[in-house]
């Protein structure tokens, strides 16, 4: 049966479904930063850059079905997040996109398709617009590349549920586990600043890239993710119904369809 957790009751209590066991795992050290990765399978490469606040082990449903469908999976922990370290310096989205193409180095990958969830996803799409030699299309969910792009935050109970995950995760896996307060505040300083694109740094992407969005997100607005569709020359919108911008974790089976039929149409 299908995994569905739509108020997040299930992923505050236990997190995501744990990452199967890596293939290999090791640091970086770049710009200041220790930068945590995992591989996992062989085949055509594949790089999952989570959410804000979060980690690598919230893509546990979807690194399983990716390896099942022949790709080689890379997890990314931000700078910050996770098992990376940072130094002071303020956390920049192009800074965490320099960070994935030493991952990319130390790997020795040439090209790889890039998933980015929320912050991920700017990530990803950065590397679209500024590296496109060594991406073979971006899947962007749930972000947004401008500061029009956002909704006033509203609190509810399943960002609560999910935000109280992010905390016990942090306190977990941080070489700084008392300083969740602090990383929250300085990831929230970069959101509030960042990104900032214009139209036509989004028309200089020359990789294939979905633009997905949830009916129901809670950060990002409808009307912002037509317009990235509609700037972006090879893109395309996709509307994952009756989720918001958990998608990943409430229903797993529907946003792993999407992101494998994507994969697949890149590089067929």
């Amino acid at each position: 049966m299908d995994h569905h957790d739509d108020d997040l009751r299930k992923f505050e209590a236990h997190g995501a479904t744990p990452l199967p066991a890596a293939r290999d795992e090791s640091r970086v050290e770049h710009e200041g930063a220790e930068i945590w990765y995992a591989t996992f399978g062989a085949g055509l490469p594949v790089i999952l850059l989570h959410g804000g606040l979060g980690h690598s082990g919230n893509w546990g449903f979807q690194v399983p079905a990716l390896v099942k469908a022949g790709y080689q999976v890379v997890v990314i922990d931000s700078r910050g997040h996770g098992r990376s370290s940072r130094d002071e310096r303020p956390y920049k989205y192009e800074l965490m996109a320099s960070d994935v193409l030493a991952v990319m180095d130390a790997l020795r990958l040439k090209k790889a398709a890039v998933v980015g969830w929320s912050d991920g996803a700017c990530v990803a799409l950065i590397l679209g617009m500024k590296a496109a030699d060594r991406v073979t299309g971006v899947f962007f969910f749930g972000c947004n590349m401008d500061p029009s792009g956002t909704k006033e935050f509203e609190p509810s109970p399943v960002i609560d549920r999910c935000f109280a995950r992010h905390a016990k995760d942090y306190a977990e896996l941080s070489a700084t586990p008392d300083q969740f307060d602090a990383f929250v505040k300085a990831v929230g300083l970069m959101m509030k600043t960042e990104p900032n694109y214009t139209a036509a740094d989004l028309a200089r992407t020359r990789v294939p890239v979905a633009i997905v969005h949830s009916e129901h997100d809670e950060f990002i607005r409808h009307e912002h993710a037509s317009y990235l569709a509609r700037s972006i020359p090879a893109s395309e919108l996709i509307i994952l119904p009756g989720v918001s911008h958990f998608a990943p974790l409430q229903r797993p089976g529907q946003f792993n369809s999407v992101l494998l039929a994507f994969l697949e149409n890149i590089h067929s």
